[in-house]
């Protein structure tokens, strides 16, 4: 029913009431009642007569990207011989709770139109959207008709692959510094031999070859080419510290959406990529490999992580990893500690993973935790809850220090700049020939 009808009813009793003290408004009172029923009756014929009038189909991509806004398209159309207004309200899955959702739009006459919007999920996993409700009113706008149309769809929220492609478009297009990723100048040179050349000005002087440059009578250096195929495995802690949220993601999420894009970069760089995933009783591993279909493999094992509320077991980690990965390799692993406290529970498994492979400790900063040690505190009870917020902060910066007096490497990042960071680190290790 339209709110009109209700207005004019409404008004109708008001007259009938005030028709039992005065009795002729009781005959204007039948009179009006008259009106709204005539007008009710051909307002349902207009909109009932025609029959499937209008039609919606709702244009929603296989997959949607976790974190990101993914465009939602419903197409409607309107066989109606006049103009009509129209609600569209799309059941959308239960992930989103919005109870409220509603789009409102002109439908001129025999013709048709695309309602735009946006969501953003924030859990990877299969999502299931209802069928789509139109409401269609005429220019009487007495009551509204209800068109149901579309089908459920189930879709599948992957992580971050619009993220990656941002990314990918960025370097075709030599845009990557306006990400925050930068280009490192190659210094020095690898192990990898390529051929033997004439000394020019400006070459490394600790590359000469005495020995060819003897037989040929002119100062002869070796040329090295950057060497490739190295491997990388990208680890991550699904332990219950990575259950923390920030804007609706968890830390493993933003751990997830890096380490595809990570893997994208590393492949294209030419070093072989791979993902290890671990708990408090599995450590899941993906061999690294450089060929084409790995990018796609490793997308397909990180639309399944979930976190954990136990503690993950890095004894089992450095066990399994020592067994599965016998060469040396780029370990990145992705974990957060809270307190110096946390950390030395996993230093020594830590070490041992040093002991064979270039370890890289990814953990991440409290935003919220560093806004309130910023602000200015106005009474006492603000004043200890800077302190506390401040040392928890210099709680990270002596976890960094704690694992640079063991040779360990160290990141520590806010989670939206994660990525980035991330990337930067890698091609900084790679122009000094770490990896």
């Amino acid at each position: 029913m339209g709110q009109n009808l209700y207005l004019a009813l409404g008004v109708n009793v008001f007259l009938f009431v005030l028709g039992f003290f005065l009795p002729p408004l009781f005959l204007v009172a039948k009179g009006v009642f008259v009106m709204v029923m005539i007008a009710l009756l051909l307002d349902f014929i207009i909109l009932y007569l025609p029959g499937e009038a209008v039609t919606a189909t709702r244009i929603v991509s296989d997959r949607l990207s976790n974190g990101d806004e993914n465009e939602i398209v419903i197409d409607i159309s309107n066989k109606y011989s006049f103009p009509t207004q129209v609600e569209i309200i799309d059941e959308l899955p239960v992930q989103f709770q919005l109870r409220t959702f509603s789009k409102k739009d002109q439908l001129p006459a025999n013709e048709g139109t695309q309602v735009h919007y946006s969501l953003r999920p924030t859990e990877r996993g299969e999502y299931k959207f209802g069928q789509v409700n139109v409401f269609v009113k005429s220019m009487l706008n007495v009551i509204r008709r209800r068109f149901t149309t579309g089908e459920a769809q189930a879709v599948k929220v992957y992580p971050s692959f619009l993220q990656l492609r941002n990314y990918q478009l960025n370097a075709v297009n030599n845009k990557v510094s306006d990400l925050g990723m930068h280009k490192r100048r190659l210094i020095g040179h690898s192990m990898e031999f390529d051929h033997i050349k004439e000394y020019t000005q400006g070459d490394d002087v600790r590359t000469l070859n005495w020995k060819a440059t003897a037989r040929r009578g002119n100062l002869m250096v070796n040329s090295f080419m950057e060497e490739k195929s190295q491997q990388i495995y990208c680890v991550i802690d699904k332990g219950r510290t990575m259950k923390m949220p920030f804007e609706g993601l968890t830390l493993l999420d933003y751990a997830v959406n890096a380490t595809l894009v990570f893997s994208s970069v590393a492949l294209n760089k030419g070093d072989k990529a791979g993902l290890v995933t671990f708990a408090d009783q599995s450590v899941d591993v993906l061999a690294a490999s450089n060929k084409k279909i790995q990018l796609n493999n490793i997308l397909e094992k990180l639309y399944a992580q979930t976190t954990h509320w136990m503690e993950a077991d890095y004894e089992r980690l450095a066990v399994q990893l020592r067994n599965a990965v016998s060469q040396r390799s780029l370990v990145i692993l992705f974990t957060n500690f809270e307190s110096n406290a946390s950390l030395q529970r996993q230093m020594p498994y830590l070490r041992t993973l040093a002991k064979y492979h270039l370890l890289l400790v990814v953990f991440f900063e409290n935003t919220e935790l560093k806004k309130l040690s910023e602000e200015r505190a106005s009474d006492l009870e603000g004043i200890y809850t800077q302190v506390i917020a401040q040392k928890f902060a210099d709680d990270k910066k002596l976890i960094a220090r704690e694992l640079a007096q063991y040779g360990i490497m160290s990141l520590l990042t806010t989670p939206q700049n994660l990525t980035v960071n991330v990337i930067n680190r890698y091609l900084d290790l790679k122009s000094r020939n770490m990896v």
